[in-house]
């Protein structure tokens, strides 16, 4: 076990060091303001204060962990050997930067919480980020943190035997319209059929006619091909169904439908299921306890992860919602067009309310990658080369690799051709060594 002496044991410290220690690291820990206590502990131990007491192991603390509330904080992230960090420490400290306020500010996502401009659809977007403006987005800089942290502990303390952790990966597949075509109903089937002879659209007429005489199969029912995949690995799928009312932005086949029900029922089958909250559920907590106890009813079980349409995430309302439901895990927190670490990290981590200052359930799972993403590179040797430089980055902190595909991304559409091969590398990359 870990021992950290400090002056003053706050939630944010708790929480910051049982994130980095316990999660990154494996190693539990505990706090003292004992000097007594701390001297009389002969295993891994630190101070974490102002001052080192003696010759001890010691990082030198920033003011951020013991702070409460927002405050206008000046950053200046320096390079660190083959990283970035900020918070810088001094000579007598054992690290050159405090890790631990540093991924702090990451983790609880300070910066959302700061005045900033949001774009279309009311998101903190990649641009704004610390992380973007200083070049390092797309590295899980918490992990290497905490990684570069063990070693200094090794040095110190060669006799612990630390615990390692395994490369694992957790593929999301966001289903916001099940179907293009089928199951649609009459007044929205003839709203297409016009909308297609009006703009001139014969091959997707010819298309939509195909498919509703059942001679062909709907573009976007690529769940046979996704569940194949599924059984031939032993890392779970979660699928996102979007079950919300028909919108300006929710446009999903209707939850009343049968053969949507069933679909839904038959993945539960293979594959864990959650919810995808729809645009207007992201605003009113009565629409989204509807549509969370519509998908317990369809799966038969308690609903256990939610993920945002559009990936809208309001903090800590979006949070503080899901949290009053009883859902205990979310899987918004990302960006849709970059690709990188939102929150710095590719290790789960419990969501930290900055305005009431307490540590809560809520186990958030950031996205690294979204299909859109790899739409920027133009060539499939381009885009296979930017999806291994993200899976080599969360290798080497042994981290959790979190993509998010479409169902739509498996269909035949020219632009998303290669993404087949492209799931398959990364289904492939948890069984390399």
């Amino acid at each position: 076990m870990l021992l950290v002496y400090t002056h003053k044991i706050t939630p944010r410290l708790k929480y910051t060091f049982k994130q980095i220690c316990t999660r990154i690291l494996g190693i539990p820990v505990s706090f003292t303001t004992t000097i007594e206590a701390f001297i009389a502990h002969d295993s891994l131990k630190i101070s974490y204060t102002r001052q080192p007491l003696s010759n001890e192991l010691f990082i030198r603390s920033h003011n951020l962990l013991f702070e409460q509330g927002l405050s206008d904080i000046e950053i200046h992230v320096q390079n660190w050997d083959n990283t970035k960090c900020f918070f810088n420490t001094g000579e007598k400290s054992a690290v050159p930067f405090d890790i631990f306020a540093a991924s702090f500010y990451l983790l609880s996502r300070y910066e959302e919480y700061l005045p900033h401009v949001k774009d279309e659809y009311g998101r903190f977007t990649a641009k704004d980020s610390l992380a973007f403006k200083n070049n390092f987005l797309q590295k899980p800089v918490v992990d290497i943190w905490a990684n570069k942290f063990k070693i200094v502990l090794q040095q110190r303390f060669p006799n612990y035997k630390f615990s390692s952790r395994k490369f694992l990966i957790t593929p999301i597949i966001d289903v916001p319209m099940a179907y293009y075509f089928q199951q649609k109903g009459l007044m929205r089937t003839i709203g297409g059929t016009l909308n297609d002879v009006l703009k001139f659209k014969l091959k997707q007429l010819y298309q939509r006619y195909l498919v509703l005489l059942k001679f062909k199969r709907d573009p976007y029912n690529t769940f046979k091909w996704i569940l194949n995949k599924q059984k031939h690995t032993k890392h779970k799928f979660i699928f996102f169904f979007l079950i919300g009312d028909y919108s300006t932005y929710d446009k999903n086949v209707s939850v009343n439908k049968r053969k949507f029900v069933s679909l839904i029922k038959s993945v539960a089958d293979y594959s864990r299921v959650g919810l995808k909250a729809s645009y207007f559920a992201l605003e009113d907590f009565k629409t989204l306890k509807i549509e969370k106890i519509k998908m317990e009813s369809i799966i038969n079980n308690s609903l256990e992860a939610s993920r945002n349409s559009f990936s809208k995430l309001n903090l800590p309302n979006s949070y503080r919602n899901l949290i009053d439901l009883e859902i205990k895990e979310d899987y918004t927190m990302g960006y849709v067009n970059e690709i990188g670490f939102r929150a710095g990290t590719c290790t789960p981590f419990l969501f930290y309310d900055m305005d009431y200052e307490i540590q809560t359930p809520l186990m958030v799972n950031s996205f690294h990658l979204m299909d859109y993403a790899l739409l920027k590179n133009t060539s499939l040797l381009d885009k296979k080369e930017t999806l291994n430089k993200i899976i080599n980055e969360i290798k080497q902190v042994k981290g959790t690799f979190t993509p998010v595909f479409h169902n739509y991304t498996f269909s035949n559409e020219e632009r998303w051709q290669g993404f087949k091969e492209l799931f398959t590398i990364i289904l492939d990359s948890a069984n390399e060594d």
